[in-house]
């Protein structure tokens, strides 16, 4: 076994520890956050896009 990995035998109470503290990524969650919410805005705007070109197709 590798010696980073770590196993819930290797923490006295049976849980493996993690030590991350609240700013450890917060700049990796921002930025897909912001990915998400961009590629969800722009997924909406297709998709009305699509339903406004098709009842244009149709009427």
């Amino acid at each position: 076994m590798a010696a980073d990995q770590l196993t819930a035998g290797d923490h006295p109470d049976g849980h493996a520890s993690m030590n991350y503290s609240p700013a450890m990524d917060y700049a990796a969650h921002v930025a897909t956050y912001r990915f998400f919410i961009d590629l969800l805005k722009w997924a909406t705007i297709g998709v009305v896009l699509a339903v406004l070109l098709l009842a244009y197709l149709t009427l």
